[in-house]
Order: structure tokens, then C-alpha cells, then sequence
């Protein structure tokens, strides 16, 4: 079944035997992070030298500004002027979980923003390179986030989770860029488009586009199924 041995299946279904952390285990398969966030040093009151710094993988405190640091894995294949045209920074969704989000400025002035909503198994790391590359050939600036449990972002992968999430890197994009609804392309890959759908049925936006959508969790785990079950993820 789909590479899964006997002991994989017994794991997944029976511990623990919750129909909800299933569907997670099929649906969600985040990597380990590419990345991670090191504050900026900001000035003491009186200029009087800088604030001490260090890196963010899971630690609890979200300064203001941030600065990406890209590990090997993440396969970044641009210089450092490309890599100053991204910005990132931490955002809370309203289920109370701390959300990285990363704006890529392509195009200075660019009539839309691309709100993307990445595949399984990458995080914002992996995706930066794809991300300059592909704002650069449309002529359009790219917003992102990680999902719950992916990257840096705490939390754990869930679908309640995945609404919570893009509905802060909305908010986000709206009240920090303030970019308007019009100028706003939402794009979901794979599983990304399960949020994406979402956020379209609740907001007005200049256009969407589904890649690769799901037809159901169990369907993604398991090509075969016919049945939809109770505990699926995404039953569509």
C-alpha cells in the first residue's frame, strides 16, 4: 500500500487511534527546516550599541525584524542581492500558533502579489529560489507562510490549522504591505490548495489558481481508495 510496511500501518492507525491525528499523519509530511530566522539587532534607546541576537528554530519570543538564514539543504541558487529582496517575519493565528511568512519583492511597483501556499514536504527555505525565479519571470512580488509544524512555525499540521494559518498570512499581507484584495493572486500547490480554497469561499481576490489540487487525504496516502471515509482529510 503506497510503500507503507505492515509496522508503518500499525503506527499510523494505532497510535494513537485518534480518526483526526490519522489524517494528519496521511496528510502532512513536513520536513526537516531549511532555514531559520535570526533577529536583527535594533538599536538601545539612545543608540547606545545593539541588542544580542541569536537564531529562531522553536523558541517562544518574536521580535519585531527578522534576517533569513538558509541552511545547505535549502539548495538556494541565487547570490545575496537577490537573497536582500526577502523579507520575513512572524505573524500568530488566531488558534494561537506563531506563523513565518516571507515576502519576496521581485518587482518594484508590481501590480499583483501572489499569495502562495506551498506543496508537502518543503518549507519556506526550500521554496525561496522558486520563489524569486517565479516573481521575476511574471512580474509579480511573491507572499508566502508556513504552515503549523512546517519550518519554523509551531504548532502541528492539521486542517483547522491550515485555515487558521492562511487566514493570518492574509491579514498579514493586507495590514503590513497593505495590499488590496484586487491585487492579490491566491496560488495553492498540492496540499496548499486545500487553504487556499478556503480563504477564496471567505474573501474577494483578483484570481486564483489550483495546482495539483487533492482529491481527498486518504486518496493522497492511498490512490486506490474509492470509499470516502469518516476520518478522511479534505473529503472532497
Amino acid at each position: 500500500m503506497n510503500g507503507l510496511s505492515v509496522t508503518e500501518l500499525c503506527c499510523l492507525f494505532c497510535c494513537p487511534p485518534c480518526p483526526g491525528r490519522i489524517a494528519a499523519k496521511l496528510a502532512f509530511l513536513p520536513p526537516e527546516p531549511t532555514y531559520s530566522l535570526v533577529p536583527e539587532p535594533e538599536p538601545r534607546p539612545g543608540g547606545a550599541g545593539a541588542a544580542p541576537s541569536g537564531t529562531l528554530r522553536a523558541s517562544t519570543g518574536t521580535p519585531g525584524r527578522w534576517k533569513l538564514h538558509l541552511m545547505e539543504r535549502s539548495d538556494f541558487q541565487y547570490s545575496q542581492r537577490e537573497l536582500d529582496t526577502v523579507e520575513v517575519f512572524l505573524t500568530k493565528s488566531s488558534r494561537g500558533n506563531r506563523i513565518a511568512c516571507m515576502y519576496v519583492r521581485c518587482v518594484p511597483g508590481a501590480r499583483y502579489t501572489v499569495l502562495f501556499s506551498h506543496g508537502n514536504a518543503v518549507d519556506l527555505g526550500q521554496m525561496s529560489s522558486f520563489y524569486i525565479g517565479l516573481g521575476t519571470r511574471i512580474n509579480c512580488n511573491i507572499f508566502s507562510y508556513d504552515y503549523s509544524g512546517y519550518g519554523v512555525s509551531s504548532g502541528r499540521p492539521s486542517e483547522k490549522n491550515l485555515y487558521a494559518d492562511i487566514d493570518a498570512a492574509w491579514q498579514a499581507l493586507r495590514t503590513r504591505y497593505g495590499i488590496s484584495p484586487d491585487s492579490i493572486v491566491l496560488y495553492g500547490q498540492s496540499i496548499g490548495t486545500v487553504p487556499t480554497v478556503d480563504l477564496a469561499s471567505r474573501y474577494e481576490c483578483a484570481a486564483v489558481v489550483l495546482h495539483s489540487p487533492l482529491t481527498s487525504g486518504m486518496r493522497v496516502a492511498f490512490p486506490d481508495t474509492k470509499k470516502t471515509y469518516c476520518f478522511d482529510a479534505f473529503p472532497k
